[in-house]
């Protein structure tokens, strides 16, 4: 088989580079599947980041992942799962054979096997359950107990804590002597008798400290506590805002029961901007590995909200229909103060949807948002009115066009300001989502008002 002249293997240089899966090594990794050299496929893959490997099987086809983790299946690492795409995992997984499996999930932390397990079928979700020892199997069964999107679907159950009145040494000698620290841990909980977190010890100044040193005159001053039942979302916030390492998660007796990193709370803060920007652009959640119809059945919802949204706008151009005959000029210029006013709409319906999201947008000075938003539409209005009404002036021969389409802009820019802050704010406040509707109805408010604007304003002064 290796001989076959279409197996040629590829004469690619290897690059130095920062991200190792490049198109090179994708190429060599593809020509060890084709010609079944297993040695040879895992000397390609010895020094790629299961980052990396979770890239590369979302990169290639379906036949070629499944032939490539047929030859890799053994040495396929847990971590690999938590990197890939959620549309993938099920796929990948169901291509694992259960042992395969059940060693790739035995070392995960219990928050990456919670991530794993909480959108599979019941009887795969216990194929990976069973492969885990009985206290880790309890501790991930408890934490797919909480809601979805929680803090205790997000949090780790491995903590590391120390009761209040110990010293730097009696800590340090606790940590030696333990065989299943986490893989990665940035402080030491403080609790107290209640197992109640009572503050933060970072290790640099643990191990900076003398042994007789009490933990509790150590302890950091920005200390913050999260509700096991607390949206991720806002988890996310608070490890933005104050600007937290990891944080100790309580039950409803503020029982210390796990804590949360940085690591898995800034994974939340950029899914849900990945989240607004799809949703602003009306696609929602998806992935390159998605297949067509789901997402055409993703998309088209929108696109029909759009449709009716440009029916509505063509409907107010139908009352103008006498004036347009008339005057062909208003034909070719209307589509001006339409795309100004959804472009300008969309500037503030952005900024509006981006700061209610990191919470900048609030009750106090929602009043002050929407006022700067409707002064810089009037003051780019009144601007691009003077440019258009001067290019009505010398395109059309005559001044009267160019005051209609001059006061059509003003108004249209200013509209759109209003509503690109006014309805996000509006929508949010009534529990849905302003990055997912907002745009329809920005697009028809402007489209409508623009081509109202100019094409009564031209009725009323031309005819």
């Amino acid at each position: 088989m290796a001989e076959n002249e279409n197996l040629a293997e590829p004469e690619a240089e290897r690059e130095d580079s920062a991200y190792s899966l490049n198109p090179q090594a994708v190429a060599r990794i593809i020509y060890a599947v084709d010609v079944g050299d297993r040695d040879l496929l895992l000397q390609e893959m010895a020094d790629l980041h299961p980052a990396d490997i979770a890239d590369l099987l979302e990169q290639i086809n379906a036949f070629d992942r499944r032939r490539l983790i047929e030859l890799y299946h053994t040495d396929f690492d847990g971590d690999v799962l938590s990197e890939l795409d959620d549309a993938l995992r099920q796929e990948v997984i169901g291509l694992l054979p259960p042992e395969v499996l059940a060693d790739a999930v035995r070392d995960l932390e219990s928050d990456d096997v919670v991530d794993l397990v909480e959108d599979l079928e019941d009887h795969e979700q216990e194929a990976i359950l069973s492969a885990l020892e009985a206290g880790d199997r309890i501790a991930v069964q408890q934490s797919l107990t909480y809601p979805d999107y929680s803090a205790g679907r997000l949090m780790q159950r491995e903590v590391v804590m120390a009761p209040e009145h110990w010293n730097v040494g009696e800590a340090i000698d606790y940590l030696r002597d333990q065989d299943d620290l986490p893989d990665q841990f940035y402080h030491i909980i403080l609790v107290d008798p209640r197992l109640r977190p009572v503050g933060n010890v970072t290790l640099g100044k643990l191990m900076a400290s003398r042994r007789e040193v009490l933990l509790r005159d150590l302890v950091e001053e920005t200390f913050h506590v999260i509700p096991v039942a607390q949206d991720e979302a806002d988890v996310a916030y608070a490890f933005n805002q104050y600007h937290l390492i990891s944080a100790p998660v309580v039950d409803a007796d503020e029982r210390l029961v796990g804590v949360i990193t940085i690591d898995d709370a800034m994974a939340v803060l950029d899914e849900e901007h990945e989240e607004d920007i799809l949703r602003l652009a009306g696609v929602g959640e998806g992935s390159l590995a998605d297949r067509v119809l789901d997402t055409t059945r993703r998309r088209f919802p929108w696109l029909a909200v759009n449709l009716v949204t440009a029916i509505l706008a063509s409907m107010v151009i139908a009352q103008f229909e006498a004036a347009i005959a008339q005057i062909v000029a208003l034909a070719v210029l209307m589509p001006i103060v339409a795309s100004m006013g959804g472009n300008a709409g969309t500037q503030s319906l952005t900024v509006a949807v981006r700061a209610i999201a990191t919470k900048d947008l609030t009750g106090a000075n929602v009043w002050r948002f929407i006022r700067r938003e409707v002064l810089v539409g009037l003051v780019n209005g009144v601007i691009f009115a003077v440019v258009m009404g001067i290019v009505g002036v010398v395109w059309f021969g005559g001044p009267e066009l160019g005051y209609v389409i001059g006061a059509a802009m003003v108004i249209n820019l200013v509209v759109a300001g209003l509503a690109g802050t006014v309805i996000p704010v509006l929508l949010e406040r009534v529990g849905i989502d302003p990055a997912l509707a907002s745009g329809a109805f920005v697009t028809t408010v402007t489209d409508v008002v623009g081509f109202f604007a100019f094409l009564g304003l031209a009725a009323v002064v031309l005819l």
